[in-house]
């Protein structure tokens, strides 16, 4: 599936080393989750299952963040706790730090392992496990 126009734009408006890291991303995640839908989502490209956040991307001021929304799940020790949900994170400064083999893991259980983030706001606040 190509990336759609909204994502490109926004790798087009990151500087070089950054756009390389948010287009490794890119095409991993797409490999991982080819049943995903994404879009820029609250200004920043997500993907999604059955409207699920699942994963996302971002550039801080000093790196470049990946989010699993459900990532604290995983028991992953590259992934760092974000947020008082689920969250986990890993940041990038260059795309060759980006680990591919991890990465594809991730992405496997991210697929297998959910958190309804998609009702979050009815069940206020309050997070159901989906698989």
């Amino acid at each position: 599936m190509a990336i759609p126009k909204d994502i490109t734009a926004y790798h087009r408006a990151q500087r070089p080393e950054d756009r390389r890291i948010c287009e490794a991303l890119a095409r991993a995640i797409e490999r991982g989750l080819p049943d995903a839908e994404c879009k820029v989502w609250h200004r920043h490209p997500v993907w999604f299952l059955d409207g699920n956040p699942i994963v996302g991307y971002s550039k801080l001021k000093d790196s470049v963040r990946l989010l699993f929304w459900s990532g604290q799940s995983f028991d992953e020790p590259n992934l760092a706790p974000e947020g008082s949900f689920k969250a986990a994170e890993a940041r990038f400064t260059s795309a060759d730090q980006v680990p591919m083999r991890d990465l594809a893991r991730w992405l496997k259980k991210a697929a297998r392992i959910q958190w309804d983030y998609k009702n979050i706001v009815k069940r206020k606040g309050r997070l159901e496990r989906l698989k």
